[in-house]
């Protein structure tokens, strides 16, 4: 009755693997920049250096684990989601909700576990591959570096243990499963119903003003000292764990809003009520791509005006202007991809949600075909749900990302020059431009397998659903 049941966890395997990976290849990654910036006397004359690197690495892995358990969260209440009858069913024989409930958890530890472990050896790796192409484009010197690293194994247990911890939150609808479920049809609860949740909405409020007051303290903090930074990460995490929290609440109008401009076609208009006559999946679909975006953007501004502050602190003196833009060029390089693992962590929360839901939507779908709905009409309904889907989020996680960007520069760089200095956000346009081209990729790969599988439903078949 408790066995685990590992057939459906493979997406928080992947996550799992991917954020173990993230913290193996950074910590890696960043023994290199390291040893390469100690190696070259042009770039270690700048004092900041080294420091800014081991406090960006460090806070990087704590946004990379954030950010895996969010996404495992939201996949893991999907999944419970779809197992609603069966939870039910076995409420009836005699299993308890906690019983279902620590198993769902035991799931997650497991794969959790397994998931660590693979990422170390695929994010070392990587690493090592990294690093030999920076040195064969010139990128970084050749430099000695030992490549066996024992610290890649804390952001390993930790990955494990916050999988166990996300799989144990994410199963939390478990407890409000009720046997009677089982001989009808589960729903999830309405907007209006989540708006009334004053619980879980005041929290949202108060983790969101708690997290822009430490943002503020934080920039304060930079003017003295870098070291700011780390009391703007707490007020980041907390102001968004504030958002993801409120998401229910906030996403679904934005998803209404965005679904109008796709067209008047009754699949378009389905799409865009979908997002609100089902807030709680809608809102676990996007927020991991909001993260992703946030994540993209925000390093894209912090860099960029990191590189601005720095050559502009040595504008009078050439040789140290090509030493620091070398510098800057290759950290962004490298940290470029190491941030594209925390947007692929996101953005396969997106495609394994809507690929899930098409999979519990069956009786809609074929409902649909039943009134009249073409195979092609289904199709691109569910290629509209996920274009207002990376839409609503792209744009959420734009402004976030600029948001978030500019407090982590100004509570790092600050003081940098030695005296208060407030630094303007730069916006990186081509990386924006970027996001863009890659949100419209990722509707096209989210939706494709999903639409494939809408469209095979067939009226007779969805009907007999039980």
């Amino acid at each position: 009755m408790n066995r685990l049941n590992l057939a459906d966890q493979w997406p928080t395997f992947t996550v799992a693997t991917l954020a173990s990976a993230f913290g193996a290849m950074l910590l890696q990654v960043t023994g290199l920049l390291g040893a390469s910036i100690r190696a070259d006397d042009t770039a270690a004359s700048s004092g900041t250096a080294m420091l800014m690197l081991a406090i960006t690495a460090w806070v990087f892995i704590v946004i990379a684990v954030y950010v895996g358990a969010i996404v495992t969260s939201n996949t893991v209440a999907t999944v419970v989601a779809g197992r609603t009858r069966l939870i039910a069913l076995l409420r009836l024989v005699g299993a308890s909700a906690r019983s279902q409930r620590a198993a769902i958890a035991r799931e997650g530890l497991v794969v959790g576990t397994a998931g660590a472990v693979a990422g170390v050896l695929v994010g070392s790796f990587a690493a090592w591959g990294l690093g030999r192409w920076a040195v064969v484009a010139d990128v970084i010197p050749e430099t000695p570096y030992d490549w066996v690293n024992v610290w890649v194994a804390p952001p390993a247990a930790v990955v494990a243990l916050t999988t166990w911890l996300a799989a144990w939150v994410g199963s939390r609808r478990v407890l409000s499963v009720r046997p009677a479920e089982a001989l009808g049809g589960a729903n999830e609860s309405s907007h209006d119903e989540l708006r009334t949740r004053r619980g879980r909405n005041a929290t949202a409020i108060t983790l969101t003003v708690a997290g822009v007051a430490l943002l503020a303290l934080g920039v304060l903090a930079g003017l003295v000292t870098p070291l700011g930074v780390f009391i703007g990460l707490i007020g980041g995490i907390l102001s968004f764990t504030g958002i993801v929290l409120g998401a229910h609440v906030v996403m679904p109008p934005v998803l209404r809003a965005v679904g109008r401009l796709l067209g008047r076609s009754p699949s378009a208009r389905l799409a865009a009520e979908n997002a609100v006559r089902n807030p709680e999946r809608s809102s676990r679909m996007t927020i991991g791509l909001v993260i992703g975006v946030t994540l993209v953007t925000m390093f894209a501004v912090a860099m960029e005006s990191y590189r601005v502050l720095m050559i502009e602190s040595v504008a009078d003196r050439p040789e140290l202007v090509a030493g620091i833009q070398a510098m800057v060029d290759a950290t962004v390089a490298v940290f470029s991809v190491l941030i594209g693992f925390s947007a692929l962590i996101a953005a396969i929360g997106l495609v394994n949600t809507l690929s899930l839901s098409v999979l519990q939507r069956g009786r809609e779908l074929g409902l649909l075909r039943a009134l009249g709905f073409e195979r092609r009409q289904l199709r691109a309904m569910v290629v509209a749900e996920a274009a207002a889907l990376t839409a609503a989020a792209t744009v959420v996680g734009v402004a976030l990302g600029v948001a978030y960007g500019w407090a982590g520069a100004q509570s790092l760089l600050g003081g940098a020059t030695g005296q208060p200095l407030l630094i303007a956000p730069v916006m990186p346009w081509p990386v924006l431009g970027l996001v863009v081209v890659a949100a419209v990729v990722l509707t096209i790969i989210a939706s494709v397998a999903p639409a494939r599988r809408a469209a095979r439903v067939s009226p007779v078949e969805a009907l007999a659903v039980g």
